[in-house]
């Protein structure tokens, strides 16, 4: 028991630096993360990005003092790491590639914390972007983790990116209704919304002649938090309109031919 008694101690001292560090490196982690983001020049995802950076750095020196408690000391960490640089290399090429891409991404900001974006076909709201993965939370609150290397290599769309989007939508009505009068009901129904931009104006032309519909298509700027809703209500307030003045939205009709034989 005795042989073992100088492992066993080195081992509580190894799990006691590793328990402080990882305590440690959380607590300068948050303390870098509100320090940053309680400075209005500097973007809230630097804050995010710089707070894991700290974090993981202590964590490394954390590390070589571990090993540091068993024996191995920092050069030989280095010479077996120059060692096998290249097995190392190849072994973590697809996190050392994310970690790459975490860079490029704060760099170029192509998207900041909060906006919906949407990422090689995967959408949601930016919740954090650390050093290797970009967090989004879609709108019905499923959390989707999306590799750097993966985001920074696919197209991104971002949908907050600009004040104002424009909402297009189409309205059919009956071929036997005056079309004159049906888009004069749908720019009332703009302009009575406060939240429909008078610059650009509302838009609404007749686009197409259908089976069984004339469309109207409206175009209507908008501030973008309140692009759904606009979208919706507007879509609403137009059905409503349309009931009360008469004005008819049809719908495809079916005919069944029948053959006589």
């Amino acid at each position: 028991m005795g042989a073992f008694a100088p492992l066993i101690m080195n081992a509580v001292k190894a799990l006691i630096v590793i328990i402080l560090g990882w305590i440690v490196a959380g607590a300068i982690a948050g303390m870098v993360r509100r320090r940053i983001n309680k400075t209005p020049q500097i973007d809230p995802t630097l804050g995010n990005f710089a707070a894991s950076m700290v974090k993981w750095v202590i964590l490394a020196i954390v590390l070589v003092a571990v090993l540091g408690i068993f024996g191995i000391q920092a050069t030989s960490i280095v010479a077996i790491l120059g060692a096998a640089s290249l097995a190392i290399g190849l072994a973590l090429q697809g996190t050392l590639s994310d970690l790459a891409a975490g860079v490029m991404l704060v760099v170029f900001r192509p998207y900041k914390l909060g906006q919906y974006v949407d990422i090689g076909g995967t959408s949601g709201t930016v919740k954090d972007l650390n050093l290797f993965t970009t967090e989004l939370v879609t709108p019905d609150n499923v959390q989707i983790i999306v590799p750097n290397g993966q985001a920074w290599g696919s197209i991104i769309t971002n949908f907050s990116a600009h004040d104002t989007r424009r909402v297009d939508l189409v309205f059919g009505i009956d071929y036997g209704d005056n079309a004159d009068e049906a888009m004069n009901i749908i720019l009332d129904v703009a302009k009575a919304d406060s939240r429909i931009l008078s610059d650009p104006e509302p838009w609404v032309r007749v686009t197409n002649l259908g089976d069984s519909s004339v469309d109207l298509t409206a175009r209507l700027w908008c501030n973008a938090p309140d692009f759904w809703d606009v979208k919706f209500e507007t879509t609403k307030a137009v059905k409503e309109a349309f009931d009360a003045k008469g004005v008819s939205i049809p719908y495809p009709h079916s005919v069944e031919i029948q053959k006589k034989g």
